[in-house]
């Protein structure tokens, strides 16, 4: 084992959000989710559960998401808090930095409500990716399951840099946790955690050339 690689491989990590639409083979979805899988657990129950869709039905979906998104969200909600109800340093500095950058980079000035609207609505769109992955618990799980989750997510998106892949987590997606709920068969009893877009990086994406590794 290098300790080297595996050093280069948490810089290398980052949040892209422009891909191509170069099909990504099931085998490799498939090799990535069993690598990442190696992720630690609470007496390794494995809490997590992934639904990958891809074609037609990714195609849909986003359709529905943007729709809703366009419209405003149509009362839609996250079953759980994400986000703290007010900002404080040094986390709300941390915010506005990576803000700035993003939207630097992609020449939409402060104060461009429609133009910020426009970029988050790329979350729904999968930022162009052609693979969408999804991530539930039970709702019966405690912390635990939690924390676990988060370790695996980690894992998924290492273990795609080595397949020569790159990822996107998206917490945007809980929103619209019924939708995709509908779209995709995932049972009642599971929380619609995040998604993430799986795929090749497209260099020419102004998005993908930010140094933040978030």
């Amino acid at each position: 084992m290098n300790a080297a690689d595996i050093r280069a491989a948490l810089h290398a990590r980052r949040s892209v959000r422009g891909f191509l639409n170069t099909p990504v083979p099931l085998q490799t979805v498939q090799a990535i989710l069993a690598d990442a899988a190696r992720s630690p657990s609470a007496s390794n129950t494995q809490p997590w559960r992934v639904y990958a869709c891809t074609g037609e039905i990714r195609r849909r979906l986003s359709k529905d998401l943007l729709a809703l998104h366009h419209a405003g969200g149509g009362g839609h909600q996250e079953e759980y808090v994400y986000y703290p109800p007010s900002w404080r340093d040094p986390y709300l500095s941390r915010r506005r930095a990576l803000g700035k950058t993003l939207y630097g980079l992609l020449d939409i000035p402060r104060g461009d409500t429609a133009g910020m609207a426009r970029q988050y609505g790329r979350n729904y769109a999968f930022f162009g990716a052609p693979v969408g992955l999804f991530f539930t618990i039970e709702r019966d799980q405690a912390q635990a399951a939690w924390l676990d989750l988060g370790m695996f997510l980690q894992a998924v998106m290492l273990a795609a840099l080595g397949h020569g892949l790159e990822t996107c987590a998206q917490q945007a997606f809980a929103r619209y946790h019924r939708v995709i709920r509908a779209r995709l068969g995932i049972p009642d009893g599971e929380i619609v955690v995040c998604g993430m877009s799986l795929g090749y990086p497209d260099p020419q994406e102004a998005a993908n050339l930010t140094v933040s590794q978030i």
